[in-house]
């Protein structure tokens, strides 16, 4: 007999079954970052901002200014999948609206 059965074996022992639990690991985090360019409007970016980041106008205008002057800014930080389903939704909203607003997604 095992200990592990909670029986009691011949010296009167209780043996305890113990489970094993992996640790469930942290998905990786992914960025998305709006690229400048010369020829979407300023309001079309703090539109996206808005829409698809939840960000507030004064957040959308303070981000859009920053691509603006950096070339490049973060909308957000996410989960592969969410990160690139957001790249994808701005990038074909620009281009229902023939701008050439591009998103990148990079590991963060």
């Amino acid at each position: 007999m095992s200990n592990k059965d909670n029986r009691h074996d011949d010296d009167g022992d209780v043996g305890i079954a113990v489970k094993t639990r992996s640790k469930t690991k942290k998905p990786s985090m992914y960025k998305v970052l709006l690229l400048n360019d010369d020829y979407t409007p300023m309001e079309f970016v703090v539109h996206v901002l808005e829409r698809f980041f939840g960000k507030n106008q004064d957040e959308a205008t303070q981000i859009m200014l920053h691509v603006h002057t950096k070339g490049v800014g973060l909308c957000g930080v996410f989960t592969y999948d969410v990160a690139e389903t957001k790249a994808t939704q701005v990038m074909d909203l620009a281009k229902q609206h023939q701008h050439p607003l591009q998103c990148s997604v990079e590991k963060d």
